[in-house]
């Protein structure tokens, strides 16, 4: 159902998207694609409601999160039961998809010493000068199925401390994460600042086209990112568009072994591997490459499952996603390169055959021209790359188009400095696999990764929901004393300095 208005409101549309439960392939619901006359109502209410929410001091706006953050946190297990059951994640990751996005809710009890703006006295006689952030109206969410509740998170607390109203747009793979979370914010937050908007493409659109909205944050793929981007742009729109990735983990000999193999298995497989910040990607280099044979033994030990079972990796979201995986597979073996660890097949509990399970695979002597490599799998999908140097690593990441993440596993801090400073990535990890930034930094993604105005959260999220406005003030015209016209441009100073001369 939508959410318009602080309350839930049963679509008329006679179009509807099947969800189906990844771990048994079941039909579980039908998600409308909304009409244009629910999206314009949504758009409408949420415009009303920022003229009156923008009016509420930054103070009160502040403790209105605390509140917010208190009441997700206690309906923590019910969130994460929803994503286990929708999207198929294991209990513990559902519950810290729930937990990273309440970290920038939390941050965003810090929004009024973020939105501090900034003066300058008597830039001129009795001239003062301030600039301030201000809020932008209706903002907008497109999200991806991969973090139900985690990324609209990122999005509507900071959107909505800042002064805005919100819509958000779920994914129709997974949306009743985001319709509890919208549903706690009643009694939080007037009616109208928090809504939500079910739907596909035509949705998207409706976000993109309508003058009402002023800003977009979208996190997903990229053609699509693409589109939100240029489509959004040309209508006058800020947008934020985190998009598709290909991360590398670079193994040099002198790495702890052991600790190194676990965090490329947990980087890489975690998740199903459905997330812009797995690590698809091993580089191993020189004598490391002996490592490979006890990587793969560390993944034969993954256990695949339903996510409500005590199992590592649950299933992927869809049977289109299966095979997807599989045929990128089945074209890094026709391409050159050889499965090592092939698990289109998996293991899984009784009764749950017809779910979406896939478990860990390995391709080894990935070269960067197949189609396996170049492609984002998003599955439970290593690629390992052979290389001598650590030269050699940093210039197979540097050509590849995307920028999210990297990492590098090594003892030597001269390695890692070089490996910093000239990896051309936004988010680097030095014996860190997923380095995923606390929310008082920010998301930066990079190259083809990333489109937009300003990154996720943080800071720069905080100015991404917001315009700076600049005054000057003039209360020397209090003295009544005319200067005479004067049609020349004035020079700030000059006029406090002709004063004296006279």
């Amino acid at each position: 159902m939508n959410y318009v208005g602080g309350k839930f409101v049963e679509s008329k549309s006679k179009d509807f998207i099947e969800l189906r439960q990844p771990a048994t392939n079941k039909l579980i619901t039908l998600v409308p694609r909304s009409t244009q006359e629910e999206m314009n109502q949504a758009a409408e209410v949420a415009h009303n409601a920022f003229k009156e929410w923008r009016k509420v001091p930054i103070p009160q706006r502040v403790r209105t999160v605390f509140e917010y953050r208190d009441r997700v946190h206690k309906n923590l297990d019910k969130i994460a039961e929803l994503i286990t059951h929708e999207l198929g994640k294991t209990k513990a990751d559902a519950q810290g998809d729930v937990m990273r996005g309440l970290e920038v809710a939390e941050y965003c009890a810090s929004a009024a010493t973020v939105l501090l703006g900034d003066s300058a006295p008597n830039v001129a006689s009795s001239v003062d000068v301030i600039s301030y952030q201000a809020p932008l109206g209706v903002c907008a969410g497109v999200c991806p199925f991969n973090f139900p509740a985690m990324i609209p998170l990122w999005m509507f607390p900071t959107a909505i401390v800042a002064g805005n109203s919100f819509i958000l747009k779920p994914s129709e793979k997974d949306p009743h994460a985001a319709e509890l979370l919208a549903e706690l914010t009643k009694g939080i937050w007037p009616d109208g600042v928090m809504n939500i908007i079910q739907g596909g493409k035509e949705a998207v659109d409706f976000i993109c086209d309508d003058p009402r909205i002023k800003a977009i944050s979208f996190v997903g793929g990229g053609s699509i990112g693409n589109y939100i981007h240029k489509r959004g742009s040309e209508h006058g729109k800020k947008v934020q568009s985190n998009m598709a990735a290909k991360n590398h983990g670079v193994i040099l000999p002198d790495a702890k072994k052991e600790r190194t193999l676990d965090s490329l298995a947990g980087a890489a497989f975690g998740a199903t591997g459905q997330r812009c910040m797995a690590l698809p990607v091993a580089i191993f280099v020189g004598e490391s490459q002996a490592w490979i044979p006890d990587l793969v033994e560390k993944a034969k030990k993954l256990t695949v499952g339903p996510g409500h079972m005590n199992v590592d990796i649950g299933p992927v979201v869809t049977t289109d996603s299966k095979k997807r995986i599989e045929s990128l597979i089945q074209s890094g073996i026709e391409q050159g390169a050889k499965l090592i660890l092939d698990g289109r097949k998996p293991n899984v509990p009784s009764g749950f055959e017809s779910g979406n399970y896939l478990g860990p695979s390995i391709l080894d002597h990935v070269k960067p021209d197949m189609q396996c490599y170049s492609e984002e799998i998003f599955g439970p999908v290593l690629s390992i790359v052979r290389v001598d140097t650590l030269d050699d690593a940093i210039e197979l990441m540097n050509n590849n188009p995307y920028g999210n993440g990297c990492a590098v596993f090594t003892n030597s801090g001269a390695a890692a400095r070089k490996f910093q400073y000239e990896t051309e990535v936004g988010q680097i990890g030095i014996n860190l696999p997923i380095p995923v930034p606390p929310p008082f930094f920010s998301f930066t993604g990079s190259k083809a990764s990333f489109l937009g105005a300003s990154n996720f959260y943080g800071k720069n999220g905080m100015k991404f929901y917001t315009q700076t406005k600049t005054v000057m003030s003039n209360w020397g015209w209090l003295d009544d004393l005319s200067l005479g016209v004067r049609t020349a441009m004035p020079v700030l100073g000059q006029e406090h300095h002709s004063e004296q001369k006279k």
